[in-house]
């Protein structure tokens, strides 16, 4: 398995199959297992073997396909899926932080995750510095010798910015100190997070790998020591792991995620350079732009754009209108879904921040998010053009 390529392991790694040999992966919908004697009960709950379970909290037989497939692709040691991308993140940080540790993070984050750095953490007293993520010299400043971990989005939301992987982990193991990526915008597809730096790889899996909408979950990525000495003793204490089914449907949505995700990169790469030149518009950004600031870092990093790009429409009176007039596009908070969306993030997954901060995060009134689905490129591109007519 380790010479197959992403796409191949998609579709086959980490299968297990029961003594039906069955071709699609079973669901085990059972929240514990029995023992044939209370010795092996006893020995199960001192050291549990890969293929041994005790209860759905601990691990399961059709999450464990889950988890060992996205870490064969990840290439990551192993993975722990749980109920959401928030429970991965907050999983992640909380389950190796305590009272007087230093973490230093990218200002530039899903408003959910700000909340964890913001709110729960310092509430705990953790002391979470907050940096420009593309400033080099602003990380150096702020990671210090006792510092434990570094946080960030690969490409933040909704502004796009792409943080240089490998030089910020760098700065990071120099002190010793854990970095912890969201690397939701990258996708599976283009990541190649671990072999860049990363210890730790969060994704929300709602996005593109179950890529349909269907429902939440999420995944913790690191070394086996990490995942398993770590992250998994807090976990199945605290309740934020995945469900059976759950992990069925994102295995499901494993096999289709290159195609997809593929396609939608191309048609969100062209849809960019259409508009661009727009003049009805104040500002077109992609990763995936030559005129994009951290451009050349994109094409090394990811060798793509990714399926998100954001406009300004100027105000949010435009967006409104805009976002109103879209007939194919529809208005949501996801993305990643075979669904075009159209987001305001100043209204909505960003509101709760203060105008001052999204001011300085660049989350203008009038920045719109759209998430590129699977529908034809010229329909949405003629969605799009006809919505901004209309300003």
């Amino acid at each position: 398995m380790k010479t197959w390529k992403k796409r191949t392991k998609a579709v086959h790694a980490g299968t297990r199959r029961s003594q039906y040999n069955e071709v699609s992966e079973a669901i085990y919908l059972t929240q514990g297992f029995v023992y044939d004697t209370a010795e092996d009960a006893e020995a199960r709950f001192i050291q549990s073997g890969d293929d041994e379970f005790i209860y759905a909290r601990y691990g399961n037989p059709t999450i464990a396909m889950f988890e060992d497939r996205i870490a064969a692709m990840e290439g990551a040691e192993a993975g722990f899926a749980t109920a959401s991308g928030m429970a991965a993140v907050s999983g992640a940080l909380t389950s190796m932080l305590r009272a007087g540790d230093h973490v230093v993070s990218a200002q530039a984050l899903f408003g959910s995750c700000l909340y964890i750095l913001e709110e729960v953490l310092t509430r705990f007293g953790v002391e979470v510095t907050f940096v420009d993520g593309t400033d080099l010299a602003a990380w150096e400043a702020a990671i210090r010798p006792d510092t434990k971990a570094v946080f960030f989005e690969s490409v933040s939301n909704p502004t796009l910015e792409v943080i240089d992987i490998a030089a910020v982990s760098k700065l990071a193991h120099a002190v010793g100190a854990t970095v912890i990526l969201d690397n939701v915008f990258a996708t599976p597809v283009f990541s190649d997070a671990i072999a860049q730096g990363a210890d730790v790889v969060v994704y929300s899996a709602t996005k593109h790998i179950d890529g349909q909408g269907r429902a939440l979950g999420g995944i913790i990525l690191g070394t086996r020591e990490f995942i398993r000495g770590t992250v998994e003793p807090y976990m199945k204490h605290t309740g934020g792991s995945m469900s059976p089914f759950t992990a069925w449907m994102m295995l499901k949505g494993l096999e289709t995620i290159e195609l997809r995700v593929r396609a939608q990169a191309n048609t969100a790469a062209m849809i960019a350079a259409a508009l661009e030149a727009d003049s009805q518009l104040t500002q077109v950004i992609y990763p995936g732009l030559e005129t994009h600031p951290q451009y050349p870092l994109t094409q090394t990093q990811m060798g793509s754009g990714g399926t998100v790009l954001s406009i300004d429409a100027g105000s949010q009176a435009a967006a409104f209108k805009l976002l109103n007039a879209l007939e194919i596009i529809t208005i949501s908070n996801n993305l990643g879904d075979a669904k075009s969306i159209a987001t305001h993030p100043a209204t909505t997954t960003h509101q709760r921040l203060s105008e001052e901060t999204r001011a300085a995060l660049g989350i203008t009134p009038g920045l719109v998010r759209l998430s590129v689905g699977l529908e034809d490129p010229d329909d949405l591109l003629a969605d799009l053009r006809g919505a901004i007519a209309g300003l």
